[in-house]
């Protein structure tokens, strides 16, 4: 579901109608039912009033939890709706995710997150299909590298969506392997079994809350 930013959420929330409706109803069948049973109880064998009256308390509480039930629905729902509204404003702007980035041509800013005591870095491409397709070193620092996108042939890489990692080393013994972050524009908003999803260029989605920067669309 596509949200524009200019969307604005409902405030109010309203009791589900064939809730109410059923609810009513069966409040009614069960009068009914106790009225019956009242009438037709052995003159002899009475039933006790605390039995009367549990009866009434054990309906009231089924109301209430099915009251209840509808209302919490109703508040996700609002949710939901009110966490797309709050993301619209996204929708042509650029967010920073340790997430794969569709590669149109033009150079992307890598963002690495070495391991702690690691004293030199390797970035490693991979296409969409998980091939490998380049490997560099880097300095073991989080500064932004730029990545143009030229393989190891001197050739332009072809467009498509490509995923970075970080190989971290320590005095020559390999300590592990991270997600690169970068920055991609969100073209689309949208929730999704509860949460909330950025489709980003290239179709590349995400969850919002693996979102760490947000930025205007770079020229």
């Amino acid at each position: 579901m596509e949200v524009s930013p200019d969307f604005r959420p409902s405030t109010s929330f309203q009791p589900d109608t064939a809730t109410k409706s059923r609810i009513n109803s069966d409040f009614d069948t069960f009068l009914r039912m106790l009225t019956a049973q009242m009438k037709n109880q052995d003159p002899l064998n009475p039933v006790e009033a605390t039995d009367f009256a549990t009866q009434l308390a054990t309906f009231s509480g089924v109301e209430q939890a099915v009251m209840t039930n509808d209302l919490l629905r109703a508040l996700s729902a609002q949710m939901q709706v009110t966490g797309l509204a709050n993301v619209s404003s996204w929708i042509g702007n650029e967010v920073r995710a340790a997430a794969p980035v569709y590669f149109d041509g033009n150079p992307l800013t890598l963002h690495p997150n070495p391991i702690v005591f690691a004293n030199s870095t390797e970035v490693v491409v991979r296409d969409s299909d998980g091939f490998l397709v380049q490997r560099f070193g880097i300095p073991a620092t989080t500064n932004p590298v730029q990545w143009d996108g030229v393989g190891p042939d001197g050739r332009l890489l072809p467009q498509g969506t490509y995923s970075f990692t970080l190989i971290s080393s320590a005095d020559g013994n390999q300590m592990g392997e991270t997600t690169v972050e970068t920055y991609s524009k969100v073209t689309e908003v949208r929730s999704q079994n509860g949460q909330m999803e950025l489709v980003m260029k290239g179709g590349v989605t995400i969850s919002a809350n693996d979102v760490t920067g947000l930025r205007q669309a770079q020229p």
